[in-house]
């Protein structure tokens, strides 16, 4: 930790809009910080020998998706390395609990039926549970596991109350918390709880955070 600390130089932090030829960088992040939560180990299969390609496959076609419909991917990057993502989907964006057929086509073909069906199940049930007909949902939040514990999550996810705060169409945003340990960053962010929900042997919290100016005043 020390030595990436000497190394690490905050005034070259930026956070950025991805362009194309960084989606493959993106979802290799992705991938290695949401290999083990435990919502996917569930939907994926985690104990089956095909579950890291199910895993990746999913995550690809996502942000595919994301990209193809022009909805926030925002990288963090320190000069050139990216060093964390936020997938952002929006109140018009056309991929939420009713998903394209091209999208619900692909992933049947790379994660299967029924990790296809439990997604959209899982969309489904937590649009039914939001307190608001439009808001944002942050999709996918991850930090380099390198640089993790150094407050870079922060960073990226204060890029997206920007983005989330200039829209005034949208209500605020929301987040689907499965590890507990992660609430209190959510919530140091003015996320509030709204639910408990329940995938099977999963559970987790559906968070919400107003848009700013609808918050109460600091």
């Amino acid at each position: 930790m020390t030595a990436i600390l000497n190394t690490f130089n905050p005034e070259q932090l930026k956070a950025a809009l991805l362009n194309g030829e960084e989606l493959k960088l993106a979802a290799s992040l992705l991938y290695q910080s949401y290999h083990d939560d435990p919502l996917f180990l569930t939907i994926f299969r985690g104990d089956t020998p095909d579950y890291e390609q199910r895993l990746r496959s999913a995550i690809r076609e996502e942000l595919n998706t994301f990209w193809q419909a022009q909805q926030p991917l925002v990288g963090l990057f320190h000069g050139d390395q990216l060093l964390g993502v936020a997938c952002v989907v929006g109140p018009d964006s056309g991929i939420g609990s009713n998903r394209l057929w091209h999208w619900r086509l692909k992933m049947l073909l790379t994660a299967g039926f029924v990790s296809t069906r439990q997604m959209l199940e899982k969309e489904q049930r937590i649009h039914a549970a939001m307190p608001y007909e439009r808001y944002h949902m942050l999709a996918f939040i991850a930090v380099s596991p390198k640089y993790q514990h150094l407050g870079l999550g922060h960073y990226l996810i204060h890029a997206v109350d920007s983005i989330v705060d200039e829209d005034h169409s949208s209500n605020g945003i929301g987040v689907f918390v499965t590890l507990a340990k992660y609430q209190p960053f959510f919530a140091d962010d003015k996320y509030q709880k709204v639910t408990e929900l329940a995938f099977g042997s999963v559970s987790g919290s559906l968070m919400f955070r107003p848009r700013q100016s609808q918050a109460e005043p600091a």
